[in-house]
């Protein structure tokens, strides 16, 4: 069976529980902002993500509240003073972060609330969290607001001016290391995703060719019962089929689609296909 949900229609009961619970897991983004009064207001938003690097663009998205359809003092904020800090979220500051989400009033401090140590800015007016290993200080280029009821959000244009990326989650090519960065990610309703060593893994981008594609795998191998969907991706992935160089074998076509499944799942895709072939 299948759940359909007519949006159209008006059919919107649970909707935000839905779609914040599929399109998982998304970045939080930790952004502080200031006030035309210079009160300070640091908040979570999991509605978040890259857009451009030339120019550097981040996106985040305050939505109106439902239960009264207000907005978000982040949003007032970057309307009144057009500048942010967004910080990342790690394991460790989970927590604090989740508490700073609470809905308090706009003259507090939520640096303050959830233990959060100020770091004045270079470039901007809003302060970066000492506790998060990567900050970014950005001028507010846009906002666009994309409803005015309750649920509606508003995309929030960011233009990053600086980064500061603290060098112990850095590998030793100076590249930011996944495990060391330990960020945290966000699912629906109260759930989170850790990053660990068996949650990663590798896909190597075909950037530097084309692939075959599925079509062009030979029917014996395309039509297999025992490789996956994704395996299958892994052999398509290769620019032609490769020329037989191993001895010829006497294995059944599951002996060897089991074997290249194996091999496949090892990383070791050319013996794959002299399996296979």
């Amino acid at each position: 069976m299948i759940k359909t949900i007519d949006v159209k229609s008006g059919e919107t009961a649970g909707l935000y529980q839905y779609l914040s619970s599929a399109i998982t897991p998304r970045p939080i983004a930790f952004v502080s902002t200031i006030d035309k009064s210079g009160n300070k207001n640091l908040s979570p938003f999991s509605f978040f993500n890259v857009f451009s690097v030339n120019p550097p663009i981040l996106v985040f998205s305050p939505v109106r509240r439902m239960r009264n359809n207000t907005s978000k003092h982040t949003l007032d904020n970057v309307l009144q003073l057009k500048e942010c800090v967004i910080s990342l979220v790690t394991e460790d500051i989970a927590q604090q972060v989740s508490l700073s989400s609470c809905d308090f009033d706009s003259e507090t401090n939520e640096f303050e609330k959830a233990g959060f140590t100020e770091i004045k800015s270079d470039l901007v007016s809003p302060p970066r969290v000492k506790e998060s290993p990567i900050n970014f200080e950005c001028k507010i280029n846009e906002v666009i607001p994309l409803g005015e009821e309750g649920g509606a959000g508003s995309l929030v244009l960011c233009e990053v001016l600086k980064i500061h990326i603290d060098e112990t989650v850095l590998d030793k090519n100076n590249a930011i290391d996944p495990l060391k960065l330990n960020i945290v990610s966000r699912l629906g309703s109260n759930w989170y995703g850790r990053t660990t060593k068996d949650s990663l893994y590798e896909i190597a981008k075909p950037i530097s060719r084309i692939g075959m594609g599925f079509d062009n795998l030979p029917e014996k191998i395309r039509n297999s019962k025992i490789l996956t969907g994704n395996e299958l991706a892994i052999l398509a992935s290769a620019e032609s089929i490769p020329q037989k160089i191993s001895p010829e074998n006497n294995l059944s076509s599951f002996e060897k689609h089991t074997i290249a499944k194996q091999l496949l799942l090892d990383g070791k895709y050319e013996e794959a296909w002299q399996i296979l072939l």
